[in-house]
């Protein structure tokens, strides 16, 4: 049987991972914890496979953790769950190496079976984040520079700042925030934040 970490910090969703797993044939628990900065310490004590939750206690962020826990322990197998529709998610799990994503709203793939998958050696992940509306906007019309613009404004940098970590000019700046605006049908950009912020589309600082 595989040996199965659960970082999880909602008490409800980790009960019903706990319990998918304890009816399982092909998996047992190890242990089910809610902070993901602990997370590469028990996967010290003998691990195959872990549910990684993004957004976990105190903040820690389940993306780095991971990415620790692929560095450290290759072998060991991580499964990124989240029901959050952050348009970064996806990219920054294969980034750290994460085996396979699954959200946890997914109605097309059940976790147990993205779990065999995984273990089986294959990557399971999304096509691409949820679509939602963005003002007047489907999410999927902003280009990813568009986006790196507005994660910087969230994230409140000034426009010269932003220039600077991006490399670009004022002018093709302005350009890009032009264009949110226009998409989204925004009076201004700080309303635009308001909305991707509430809805978890960016989420300043992960």
């Amino acid at each position: 049987m595989h040996s199965v970490l659960i970082v999880e910090d909602q008490v409800i969703i980790r009960k019903t991972f706990e319990n998918m797993i304890e009816e399982s044939e092909d998996f047992c628990l190890s242990n089910a914890i809610e902070n993901a900065a602990l997370a590469e310490m028990y996967c010290a004590k003998g691990v195959n496979l872990v549910l990684m939750d993004v957004y976990t206690a105190h903040r820690e962020n389940g993306l780095e953790a991971a990415a620790k826990i692929k560095k450290n322990y290759p072998n060991i197998k991580v499964i990124i769950v989240t029901s959050m529709p952050e348009e970064s998610f996806i990219r920054k799990a294969k980034e750290a190496g994460c085996d396979s994503f699954w959200y946890k709203d997914s109605e097309e793939e059940a976790l147990l079976d993205v779990m065999k998958r995984t273990m089986a050696g294959e990557r399971v992940y999304p096509a691409q984040t949820p679509d939602m509306t963005i003002g007047l906007a489907d999410s999927s019309e902003f280009t990813e520079r568009e986006l790196e613009v507005l994660r910087e404004l969230v994230n409140g940098y000034s426009r010269a700042e932003i220039c600077e970590r991006l490399g670009i000019k004022i002018p093709t700046l302005n350009y890009h925030i032009g264009n949110l605006l226009s998409k989204s049908g925004y009076s201004n950009i700080v309303k635009l934040e308001v909305d991707v912020v509430d809805k978890k589309f960016i989420i300043p600082g992960f």
